[in-house]
C-alpha cells in the first residue's frame, strides 16, 4: 500500500496502517535542531537544514529524510513566509545557538544591544523589524507595531477595514505559476499532498499583528484583536466578509491550476483553545466565525475533491461539533493535555465526522522532558484509540520542540512503526 492510499483511506475513515505526517506544514513540522540531529542519526548526507518556516524556526524535512522517518505526506507551502519573503535564494546563516542552516536570501537579522536577533519584513532593514528572537531563544516572537488610535477613548471613526484586508488581494498570476508549479512537481507523488494556499485564515492571531508587511495599518495588536471581536464585531464581521469574498475567489483560480493534486488544504490556523479554557463561547464561534467558514468549506466541498484540515490549540472538546457543523474534515494538533481533550471521548463522540491528525504524543511534556519509553508507551495508546476505524493521521502534539531529545523522537517513529506491523 502507498502513502497515497494511507492517507487515502484515513482521510475516508477506513481501516489500515497508521500513515504519518511531520513537516507538511507550519503546525506539523520540527525545529531546524531537531531536523538536523535525525538526519545525524539515520546516517544522512551532513549540510545544512534549510529553514523553510522562519517564523518557528522549522527545518524542511527534505526526501532523504522522509524516506528515513518513513512520513506519507508531500507539502506545498505558501508562496511567502510569515516575514514577507519567498523561499529562494537560499544562503548560509549561523544560528544564535551555533547551528549552520540555510535560508531564504529574503532572510535579513540584525543583532540589538541586549542581544536578541531581529528579523526585517521583506528582508528590508529599512523597515522597523518584526520579529525578535531573544537571546538563547530558538524561534521569532512577532513585534507589534500597532499603529494608535488616536480617537478619543479609541473612537473608531479611523478604523478602516481595508486596512485589516492590506494581505488579502487576488493572486497575482506569479502566485499561481508557482503553486502550478508545485503541483507539477507533486503530481505523480506517491505520497499524500498537503498544500497551504493561505488567504484563508480567520483572525489567526499569528497573521494579525502582519509580520510581512511593512507598515502594517488597521487593528494589529494581539490584545487589540481580542477585544474587537467583543467591542467591535461588526468591523470584523466586515473584514471576514470581504475576505471570504476574496479567499473563494483566490481558491477558484487555484483549483484551476492544481486541479486534485492536493488531498487536503490548509484552511485555518486560528487558536480558539488555551491549556484550560477557550478564547471565546461557542455562541460567539457560531455567530462571528461559522458562517464564514462555512462559506469556504463549501465552495471546497462543492468544487473540489480537497479535504479542509484546521488547526486549533487548546482545550476545544466542546467545539468539535461547531467544527464539524463549519464543514471542517480535519483537526489539529489535538492538544491531549489541555483540559477535556481526551482522547477516548474525541474519538467515540467525534472520530466519525473528524479526522484527527495529530495529537499523537505531548511535545509540551512527554517529548520534551520524558524517555524514550514514555514517548514509546504514550504514543502506541495514542494510535491505539484514534486508529480505530480509521480518520487518524500520526503526528505530534503541534510541532516538534527545540531541545527535543533525538532519542525521543526516534522512539515515536519507532512506536508508530510497530504499532502498523
Amino acid at each position: 500500500m502507498t502513502s497515497k492510499e494511507n492517507i487515502t483511506r484515513a482521510l475516508a475513515h477506513e481501516d489500515g496502517p497508521i500513515p504519518m505526517d511531520f513537516g507538511s506544514n507550519a503546525v506539523t513540522g520540527m525545529h531546524a535542531s531537531v531536523v538536523a540531529g535525525l538526519r545525524e542519526h539515520y546516517g544522512l548526507e551532513s549540510r545544512p537544514v534549510k529553514i523553510n518556516e522562519p517564523y518557528q524556526m522549522l527545518g524542511e524535512i527534505e526526501p532523504d529524510l522522509q524516506d528515513a522517518l518513513g512520513t506519507d505526506v508531500d507539502f506545498i507551502y505558501p508562496h511567502k513566509t510569515m516575514f514577507g519573503f519567498k523561499n529562494e535564494g537560499w544562503k548560509e546563516w549561523r544560528t544564535p545557538w551555533g547551528q549552520d542552516v540555510l535560508v531564504p536570501a529574503g532572510f535579513v537579522t540584525t543583532t540589538d544591544a541586549k542581544g536578541d536577533t531581529l528579523i526585517y519584513p521583506e528582508g528590508d532593514t529599512d523597515a522597523p523589524p518584526s520579529g525578535r528572537m531573544p537571546e538563547g531563544g530558538y524561534f521569532f516572537d512577532t513585534i507589534i507595531r500597532q499603529e494608535p488610535l488616536t480617537g478619543a477613548m479609541g473612537e473608531d471613526e479611523e478604523l478602516n477595514v481595508e486596512d485589516n484586508l492590506e494581505e488579502f488581494k487576488p493572486l497575482s498570476d506569479e502566485d499561481l505559476a508557482y503553486f502550478a508549479g508545485e503541483a507539477d512537481r507533486l503530481r505523480d507523488s506517491d505520497r499524500g499532498v498537503m498544500a497551504n494556499f493561505g488567504g484563508t485564515a480567520l483572525g489567526d492571531i499569528a497573521l494579525v499583528p502582519a509580520p510581512f508587511a511593512k507598515h502594517p495599518k488597521g487593528i494589529r495588536d494581539v490584545t487589540e484583536w481580542y477585544v474587537s471581536t467583543v467591542a467591535r464585531p461588526d468591523y470584523v464581521r466586515e473584514i471576514f466578509e470581504r475576505q471570504v469574498e476574496i479567499a473563494i475567489a483566490n481558491l477558484a483560480r487555484i483549483h484551476a491550476v492544481v486541479g486534485e493534486v492536493p488531498d487536503v488544504v490548509f484552511l485555518c490556523g486560528t487558536d480558539f483553545g488555551t491549556q484550560d479554557s477557550t478564547f471565546c463561547s461557542p455562541d460567539t464561534f457560531r455567530d462571528l466565525y461559522l458562517p464564514y467558514y462555512q462559506r469556504m468549506t463549501s465552495w471546497i466541498h462543492e468544487n473540489t475533491s480537497w479535504k479542509v484540515f484546521k488547526h486549533s490549540c487548546g482545550a476545544v472538546a466542546g467545539f468539535m461539533p461547531l467544527f464539524i457543523e463549519a464543514g471542517i474534515d480535519v483537526i489539529n494538533p489535538v492538544q491531549i493535555s489541555a483540559k477535556g481533550m481526551d482522547r477516548e471521548t474525541l474519538k467515540r463522540e467525534y472520530g466519525r465526522d473528524l479526522v484527527f491528525w495529530g495529537g499523537g504524543v505531548d511535545t509540551q511534556k512527554t517529548m520534551a522532558f520524558g524517555s524514550p519509553e514514555e514517548v514509546r508507551a504514550e504514543v502506541t495508546e495514542g494510535c491505539r484509540v484514534f486508529s480505530r476505524d480509521g480518520g487518524f493521521v500520526f503526528n505530534a502534539v503541534h510541532n516538534v520542540q527545540a531541545k527535543s531529545a533525538v532519542e525521543n523522537v526516534v522512539a515515536m517513529i519507532e512506536a508508530v512503526r510497530e504499532f502498523n506491523r
